[in-house]
């Protein structure tokens, strides 16, 4: 079991038993710890025990690339109505975060990366969002397998050659099934519709997912300048 110990502005993601050693003192973790308790460290600091959520899992684990932010995940949630006990399909996994959120809430996922070193970083970071028994991790391109795959509820790709998978969904999802396509750039998302209506699929919608900040000073209140808060491209598609 993994938790998160905080102490002001400090986080440390450690797992029962682990042992760290900080400016702060030597943190370590009993093994029967539990969300709400305290721990001292040697030299008499404090940190709190506090429940691992899924924004924690986009802040600590390692990462190998850029990860998929949570408001894409949100956004993809809520298209599909992932749901506890769904089986879900995934491809490019990258960091994990997606993976690792989707098990937190009750998925069975597979999902592939074809970055074998890559791979190795997600199985970790799995047990570091206690989920490695429900998300397994396999290391390969995904089109290499579809013939060995059952069906699923739910595809998510983020991955250059998404629309290859996209060509068969109508034997990869289960009937109502979603698929959920993550494309950083616009000629990708457009192969992706265009495959997406070519093998009969439904409901195809694409939104590019932005978000900005709220700004509160003296002078009044407005959004955010520092950035346009851009991160990619949404496709969602259903079959019939």
């Amino acid at each position: 079991m993994s938790f998160l110990l905080v102490h002001e502005d400090r986080e440390y993601l450690l797992g029962a038993g682990d042992r760290l050693e900080t400016d702060l003192g030597i943190l370590e973790v009993p093994e029967d710890a539990t969300a709400g308790d305290t721990v001292e460290t040697h030299l008499g600091t404090v940190f709190r025990v506090r429940k691992l959520r899924g924004p924690d899992l986009f802040h600590h684990l390692e990462r190998t690339g850029a990860p998929m932010m949570p408001r894409d995940i949100g956004l993809i949630v809520g298209h599909t109505g992932i749901e506890s006990d769904d089986a879900v399909l995934d491809a490019g996994t990258g960091t994990g975060v997606l993976a690792s959120y989707l098990g937190r809430i009750g998925v069975d996922v597979t999902t592939f990366e074809r970055d074998a070193d890559f791979a190795d970083v997600a199985r970790e970071n799995m047990e570091l969002a206690s989920v490695a028994d429900c998300v397994d991790v396999r290391t390969g391109d995904v089109t290499e397998h579809l013939g060995e795959l059952d069906t699923f509820d739910v595809l998510t790709l983020d991955t250059e050659d998404a629309a290859s998978v996209v060509e068969h969904t109508p034997n990869l999802l289960v009937s109502g099934g979603y698929v959920a396509v993550y494309s950083p750039f616009v000629e990708q998302t457009r192969e992706v519709v265009e495959t997406a209506h070519d093998v009969g699929l439904s409901d195809v919608e694409t939104v590019e997912t932005i978000q900005r900040e709220m700004d509160f000073d003296d002078r009044g209140s407005r959004p955010s300048t520092a950035g346009v808060g851009h991160t990619g491209y949404l496709t969602f598609a259903r079959r019939l």
